[in-house]
């Protein structure tokens, strides 16, 4: 395989990871009646962590306290961001929900830079969100747009304590037992909000779908094009986000957005791939990561 062909496949693998995302989050909007936000969320981690636990078989022991510290804080951000998300979700369309989370990882990346050139992005973003505004506020939910801020604020939060976790722990393990402290943490409200639905045989099976859709597939196919890919290009392509969960909003929830939403959308977007080619690099990143 030429060099060529494989970055052109590893796109194609982020492409079809970022479509089963959001597949899987339009399955999780269409369940919401059975078994609301809060039990979709305990669905999705509880399955995620079983199928992760499974694949890295984390050893533990030979941990320091401040590296199960860590676990147990990216578990809190893990359960925090996708509740938040999933609450977002049952008040605005998914691609809104999604454009607005973008902004965490956004802003965390225009202070990292630490130029005057970043606040370029930071003032396109924020065109974004008032063109989106200027599809009609009143066609967003004020209290779905304060859970997708707290989503976007959770995911920057994400980063941070997924890089921290990614050095005290080797492959998935670190991630694994994190996501099985997320699970836990998420019991008590998914079983509130899910009640008797939980003993549904077909809704666990939809939940499973979910999480595998969401969370396995995307992250083993993201993997896979990490080795071929520069992390540059990586992520310029996951910052399409928004588009894709627009698509799959109008397709499979039949969520339309007006002319100054998609626009929003676009300024968004552009934001964060000039953001990300602008961002300092402590080395080159021509190469594809190992």
């Amino acid at each position: 395989m030429t060099a060529r062909s494989g970055s052109t496949s590893a796109v194609a693998l982020v492409l079809v990871g970022l479509a089963c995302q959001e597949v899987g989050a339009s399955l999780a909007v269409l369940l919401f009646d059975e078994v609301g936000p809060l039990g979709m969320v305990m669905l999705r981690l509880v399955f995620a962590a079983i199928v992760l636990l499974l694949i890295a078989r984390p050893s533990l022991r030979g941990h320091s306290r401040a590296a199960w510290l860590a676990v147990v804080r990216f578990g809190l951000v893990l359960a925090l961001m996708n509740g938040l998300f999933y609450l977002a979700l049952e008040r605005l369309p998914l691609g809104v929900t999604v454009t607005i989370e973008v902004l965490g990882p956004l802003t965390l990346s225009i202070i990292a830079a630490r130029r005057a050139s970043a606040w370029l992005w930071a003032g396109l973003a924020f065109l974004g969100v008032v063109a989106l505004g200027g599809g009609g506020w009143d066609r967003l939910d004020a209290l779905g747009v304060v859970f997708a801020l707290g989503a976007a604020a959770s995911w920057a939060l994400y980063i941070l304590a997924s890089a921290r976790v990614g050095r005290e722990f080797v492959r998935l393990d670190g991630l694994a037992l994190a996501m099985a402290v997320g699970a836990v943490l998420s019991l008590p409200f998914g079983i509130v909000d899910a009640g008797g639905a939980l003993l549904r045989p077909d809704l666990l099976a939809l939940g499973a779908g979910v999480a595998v859709l969401s969370s396995t597939i995307p992250y083993a196919l993201e993997l896979s094009a990490l080795r071929r890919l520069a992390a540059s290009t990586f992520a310029i392509l996951m910052s399409l986000g928004p588009a894709t969960a627009s698509i799959a909003g109008f397709l499979l929830l039949g969520q339309h957005l007006s002319v100054l939403e998609v626009a929003g959308i676009a300024l968004v977007i552009a934001a964060s791939i000039g953001a990300v080619l602008m961002a300092p690099r402590a080395r080159r990143q021509d190469e594809p990561v190992a």
